[in-house]
């Protein structure tokens, strides 16, 4: 009987227009799943699978290995094939290297940097730890999470205080670890401001930037060099049949625990034991807490103030979004259009769509960017750089791709945030 069904197996996988996995490590691959908003999408998400921020129609997308496309067969979803990507084999690496993959650049040549910026342009820039990530809290190596504080200096910038004199930019990336394109669109990002026509716009607005949120899953990532292991999570916790970790954009304190987040500590989107309970989650709330002011009140449906100043960007990829709250709900935010104004502005820049999640992909809970807009009214979007597929698509483009492709898009995007954040509403 194990001896047919193997055989099945492997008819299957033939049949599919995907290569045959390579021996050793296996093959992993993006499956097209039949899935239209609504009840179809959110039922994919509440199985556990690893469902990309990316949508085609009636289809959403899921990464697996090919055991997956049998059991989404046996969840009542078909599936087909649409990309192959090799295999991870996570062969030591020193985290003394300054790149992997073909020029991504380490945890540790990203705080480098973040000094190095400071040293060179003590006028303009600050570099703040503003906490340590779970291993580091475990004593079991980690990293402290890096901010740079970027601005034409004067008296009161920089400091850790909502009542600060200028508007603020918050940007950050790899909050999941293996969107390794959001790193370097910071690392361009930073350069950028202290080195071109942008300084000349830090006169009245402070850039604060986090190139890693997640460092510890990105020590995973690039443990993989040539061939990056696709960790999403962070590190805390284990699992036999998946990746260990907490989703990080599942675990924030806004209507954590509902749509489109598991219990399942080996889904991609386990949503950990509480809200909030992952202490780079925490850290990113209490420095978000002491950059901006509070001006919404409590409730779904309360508008944040006129007098409201800044915006907060959060890059993911891929699926070429600029997405804006509500996430875990269709439910329009109290400054609705103002938001959808200002994701549209920046969406035309890029060729991207705006929209909510639930409007564009699927509805979930526990994101920053809700916690963000939720606790303190500040104006906050989801970036998804990069197409599905081509050859600069995906989690794992060439690095020739960062200059060439998304960077093209992304800085004019950054500038049109620099500019909203100043009185957004």
């Amino acid at each position: 009987m194990r001896t047919a069904v193997a055989l099945f197996a492997c008819l299957a996988l033939l049949l599919s227009p995907a290569p045959a996995p390579a021996e050793g490590p296996q093959a992993t691959y993006v499956l097209r799943v039949p899935a239209p908003k609504g009840d179809s999408a959110q039922r994919l998400l509440r199985l556990g699978y690893d469902v990309l921020e990316q949508r085609d129609g009636d289809d959403l997308f899921v990464v697996g290995d090919p055991r997956t496309s049998q059991k989404l067969r046996a969840d009542g979803f078909p599936s087909t094939v649409e990309t192959a990507m090799p295999p991870s084999e996570r062969a030591p690496r020193s985290l003394a290297d300054a790149t992997y993959y073909g020029g991504y650049r380490t945890i540790t040549a990203q705080f480098a940097h973040l000094d190095e910026v400071a040293q060179a342009h003590p006028d303009l820039a600050t570099v703040v730890d503003y906490g340590d990530s779970w291993r580091k809290s475990q004593g079991s190596g980690g990293y402290d999470l890096k901010a740079i504080c970027i601005t034409r200096k004067s008296p009161g910038d920089c400091a850790l205080t909502p009542t600060a004199p200028k508007p603020r930019l918050f940007v950050m990336g790899q909050l999941h670890a293996r969107e390794i394109t959001t790193g370097d669109m910071a690392w361009r990002f930073i350069d950028d401001l202290v080195g071109s026509d942008l300084t000349a716009m830090l006169s009245d607005l402070e850039v604060w930037v986090v190139p890693i949120a997640n460092p510890d899953g990105v020590e995973i990532v690039e443990s993989g060099g040539d061939s990056p292991v696709l960790q999403r999570k962070n590190a805390n916790g284990t699992c036999t049949s998946g990746s260990r970790g907490v989703d990080l954009n599942r675990n924030a304190g806004s209507h954590w625990g509902e749509v489109g987040s598991s219990t399942n500590k080996c889904s991609e989107t386990y949503r950990g034991t509480r809200a909030d309970s992952e202490v780079e989650v925490q850290a990113l709330e209490s420095l978000w807490r002491k950059l901006y002011r509070d001006t919404r009140a409590p409730g779904d449906t309360a508008a944040a103030s006129a007098d409201t100043t800044g915006a907060v960007i959060s890059m993911h990829s891929y699926g070429d979004y600029v997405l804006f709250p509500w996430g875990w709900s269709t439910q329009k935010t109290g400054n609705d259009a103002a938001l959808r104004k200002i994701a549209n502005d920046m969406a035309a820049l890029s060729g991207f769509t705006a929209g909510q999640p639930g409007e564009v992909l699927y509805n979930a809970s526990g994101a920053t960017d809700d916690w963000v807009y939720d606790d303190l009214g500040v104006p906050s979007f989801v970036w998804e750089i990069g197409a599905g597929s081509g050859r600069c698509g995906g989690f794992l483009p060439p690095f020739s791709c960062q200059k060439d492709a998304h960077w093209p898009k992304v800085r004019p995007m950054l500038v049109s945030a620099m500019k909203a954040a100043k009185r957004p509403y």
